[in-house]
């Protein structure tokens, strides 16, 4: 369970810091950050995909003030860890490959747009340490190509499926896509979620995610362009305690035969058993309207009425008396 913070933190070291204490009293697994640098990826001539900054003439101006120093991400990471998170940042140069690799990255999450950077992921490569491949804007032979690739690499990897779009509906999602990525790929798949919703995560671990990313905001009132695609630290909480109570669920399958045996008592109390409809004597035939199918269970089953009507009955019934198969001739 991954909370990416992105940039939410609007470039403030101290909202970063925040961002991981609230991941991590949510219960997430583990934190991601991006790292952008902007003299190594970007240009001047960089088009906003929304323009929202009240303070920055162009993306690439964003994008430098997004920065933090080599020991701001190194004191980031070391919160991280603190409190017991696993730190992560998605690179988006080579030099923030260096940068991050120095800091200590147990794996690279490769953006959406940096699927087809050969040379990004070929400075990853090296670095020997698994990769969580995101495909927002890729088709099958853009991802298969980049499979292919780490896979040659000899990287251990995940797939995750993702949709760019901020936020996603429903009709964008794909989650009928999971099935077919680890068919295709025979490796770990995830979602990686822009709906702003829990909903898409619990669906993706009964499908068989076992990664998960979803963006945070600590409120929907925060600024930046990602908020209509991001949860709440509460509603993160309420992700991870539906998602450990699913996983747990789907590693407990369920023999009926075994859980019905479990319940013969609650069974007794919800179902019914054919009882007398009225007082009955002796030598008297039964009817259909002498029978009735009521509470508690434990008696003869209603699927038997057919079976007794027109037989006799050895002794006399009072009314709602269970019948038993001693009383019939």
């Amino acid at each position: 369970m991954i909370g990416e913070v992105g940039q939410a933190h609007d470039g403030s070291l101290g909202m970063a810091h925040s961002y991981i204490d609230a991941i991590a009293d949510a219960g997430a697994t583990a934190v991601k950050f991006q790292t952008h640098i902007a003299a190594a990826e970007s240009t001047r001539h960089e088009s906003w995909r929304v323009r929202f900054s009240y303070e920055d003439e162009t993306r690439y101006d964003y994008w430098r003030r997004m920065e933090f120093s080599a020991e701001q991400w190194a004191g980031l990471a070391r919160h991280a860890a603190d409190r017991g998170l696993i730190f992560l940042s998605s690179p988006f140069s080579v030099e923030a490959v260096d940068l991050l690799e120095k800091v200590g990255m147990p794996a690279w999450k490769i953006a959406s747009g940096e699927v087809s950077n050969v040379v990004l992921l070929r400075r990853v490569f090296k670095t020997g340490v698994p990769i969580l491949l995101s495909t927002g804007m890729s088709n099958w032979p853009e991802i298969d190509k980049a499979v292919s690739l780490i896979a040659e690499a000899g990287v251990p990897h995940a797939v995750l499926q993702c949709t760019s779009a901020y936020p996603v509906g429903p009709d964008q999602l794909g989650l009928n896509v999971l099935a077919e990525l680890r068919e295709r790929y025979r490796v770990p798949v995830g979602l990686s979620d822009h709906s702003g919703t829990i909903a898409p995560s619990i669906a993706a671990i009964a499908l068989g995610a076992t990664i998960l990313e979803v963006h945070v905001t600590l409120s929907r009132r925060a600024f930046g362009p990602d908020v209509p695609a991001s949860i709440t630290p509460d509603e993160l909480r309420e992700l991870c305690d539906g998602a450990g109570f699913v996983y747990d669920a789907l590693a407990h399958p369920v023999d009926k035969n075994v859980t019905a045996a479990d319940l013969t008592d609650t069974r007794s109390l919800f179902t019914r058993s054919l009882v007398a409809a009225r007082d009955l004597e002796a030598g008297s035939v039964l009817t259909r309207s002498d029978v009735a199918a009521k509470k508690p269970g434990g008696g003869l089953r209603p699927e038997r009425l057919e079976s007794i009507v027109g037989r006799r009955l050895r002794s006399s019934v009072a009314v709602d008396q269970q019948l038993r198969e001693s009383d019939i001739v």
